[in-house]
């Protein structure tokens, strides 16, 4: 595994990790609870359970690596596999979820065009990330600007993965690859604090936050849905049957007299 994953995860079990972890369970649980299908795939992070209110019949966890012996988390992965190389034959998945995965992927385009592979016509991906754009985010990038000024001193409130993906940026790709976007949520208002006290005491600015100044939350929740050009969905015969038209019954008006024609 990563040094960046390890970070990402070690993060997570953080005060702040743990308040971010808490609402995009949330908001995974609400959205996956009403997708139907057979088969579906969560892509790494271990420490969020994003399936667990989904009724598909076929559920399944990957990681890119095993977890480190001693790790608490739980329950093992499924199956090993990048998010740029899944091993799934096209159209075969109804759900994908995608929790940072894209911010630890390497490749981020060819993970979203994997995605759009194996995903069937009108199937699902459900991505969360951390917003560039949001108190956290200009912590971040305030703290790497003091890190190069300072030759790298300065400890840094966000993983270090590198770029974090905007939602405007995500928004492009995702139609560009033919998904229509069905949600777009953002959370995770209170200020970049690391202690648990802190972060209950502004627990206030959630709710303020999320009416007043609404993209500018630490996190993103999105879900996207795979269209194909061309394909129509077929309906029940009894919604697309059409009502025959009654067939025309020819009136013969009888007169009481008859009229003979002169010549």
């Amino acid at each position: 595994m990563s040094d960046q994953i390890i970070g990402m995860h070690r993060w997570f079990e953080s005060p702040p990790g743990r308040y971010l972890l808490a609402w995009e369970q949330a908001r995974i649980d609400e959205a996956v609870a009403d997708m139907f299908g057979y088969h579906s795939l969560q892509v790494g992070m271990p420490l969020l359970d994003g399936l667990r209110a989904n009724r598909m019949p076929h559920r399944w966890r990957a990681l890119d690596a095993w977890p480190e012996p001693g790790s608490d988390e739980s329950p093992a992965p499924d199956l090993l596999a990048h998010a740029a190389a899944l091993p799934f034959p096209d159209n075969s998945l109804d759900l994908v979820l995608l929790p940072h995965a894209l911010e630890l992927s390497q490749d981020p385009h060819t993970a979203l065009r994997e995605v759009a592979r194996v995903l069937v016509p009108e199937g699902r991906v459900v991505i969360t990330g951390l917003n560039p754009v949001s108190l956290w985010g200009l912590r971040q990038q305030r703290q790497h600007l003091y890190r190069r000024l300072t030759g790298g001193r300065g400890r840094l409130f966000l993983p270090d993965v590198g770029e974090f993906i905007g939602p405007w940026r995500l928004r492009d790709w995702l139609r560009l690859l033919n998904f229509e976007l069905d949600a777009v949520q953002y959370g995770c208002y209170r200020p970049a604090v690391r202690t648990e006290p802190w972060l209950q005491r502004t627990a206030w600015m959630d709710d303020v936050g999320d009416r007043l100044w609404p993209i500018l939350g630490a996190a993103y929740f999105m879900v996207g849905i795979k269209r194909v050009h061309g394909m129509r969905l077929l309906e029940p015969s009894w919604r697309s049957a059409r009502p025959r038209a009654a067939a025309a019954v020819p009136l013969v008006r009888r007169s009481g007299k008859h009229h003979k024609t002169g010549h």
